[in-house]
């Protein structure tokens, strides 16, 4: 039987070395001493008889080699995490706590039916409802942080299940400067004008959605405070139909028509990030959402805009 060389410790410890920066920053955080994380990675290269790691100044930086090493051991620790996650579900027949992460721009008015739901089945398992956006609502399913995970996206590797439909358009106030312009706009004239858009709750965000390009943006973390803003006159913002539409009905805010691009639709999808190691509280939950779903097309020729799905 092959005995392996390293250890799991081993691999956590250059991960948290390269994660947080350096050896001083990983032992801090690992509340080890700075030599023995040296130690851990100095006979981890010498076994391998490979070099991962290389300091130039202060910072420890990886080899060709330690990218490809490092990127093979998070695999490796994180089977033997859902390894060891998978025989706690075994010996316990329901979770204490279960943690629905949701993208901001889902309808919550489809959520809470299913949480009404789940509640006299819950058996007593805490739910932690939490908003993510964008690439925060990817880092819910990658990192494992969740156990439910409801977005815009399913990033590669892993399965979704379509439960419904957004429509985003771009609104601003009555009085605003777009507003009085002949429309279709040419996107072209969205550059010269403020544009509020939502916080991204990643640590490390991506900007690799939606429409970018004003050089004057200001940075919100919620919607109602962008709409707050708009209907002070101050900008113009992408935003779900179904958070605006009574707005648009009483006048308060206005459509912008934009050439090539009145509304962008977003498909939401059910992510079960764990599928293995998922607990019996987790999959109810994920069958009530399931059961709820309200994916619908537009009837044939109808704006999308006024379709009542999202309400």
């Amino acid at each position: 039987m092959y005995r392996p060389k390293t250890t799991l410790e081993q691999w956590r410890i250059l991960q948290a070395v390269v994660d947080y920066g350096g050896y001083a920053q990983a032992a801090a955080k690992l509340n080890k001493s700075q030599s023995s994380l040296n130690h851990a990675v100095a006979k981890l290269q010498s076994l391998l008889n490979v070099q991962l790691l290389e300091v130039k100044g202060r910072k420890a930086f990886l080899t060709e080699a330690g990218e490809v090493m490092l990127r093979r051991s998070r695999h490796l620790t994180q089977d033997v995490e859902e390894l060891e996650a998978l025989a706690d579900s075994i010996n316990q027949d329901w979770e204490p706590e279960i943690t629905l992460a949701v993208d901001l721009a889902y309808p919550r008015a489809l959520l809470y039916p299913v949480l009404a739901d789940f509640l006299p089945q819950s058996r007593g398992s805490r739910v932690k409802l939490l908003d993510t956006v964008l690439t925060g609502t990817e880092d819910a399913i990658t990192q494992g942080w969740a156990d439910l995970v409801i977005g815009g996206s399913v990033p590669r590797g892993y399965l979704g299940e379509a439960i419904g439909e957004i429509y985003f358009e771009a609104v601003c106030h009555p009085s605003h400067p777009l507003a009085q312009m002949p429309s279709p706009l040419d996107s072209n004239e969205l550059v010269h004008h403020l544009q509020l858009v939502i916080k991204d709750t990643s640590a490390t965000p991506q900007e690799k959605q939606g429409w970018l390009k004003s050089e004057l943006r200001w940075t919100v973390s919620q919607f109602q405070t962008a709409i707050d803003l708009l209907c002070q006159g101050i900008g113009f913002c992408w935003l779900p139909c179904h958070e605006v539409r009574d707005l648009v009905k009483q006048g308060k805010l206005v459509r912008l028509s934009i050439r090539h691009s009145s509304f962008r639709k977003h498909i939401n999808w059910l992510v079960l990030p764990r599928p293995d190691t998922s607990g019996p509280g987790t999959r109810l939950l994920q069958e009530l959402i399931l059961a709820h779903r309200q994916l619908k097309a537009p009837d044939s020729g109808q704006d999308p805009r006024n379709n009542n799905a999202n309400d």
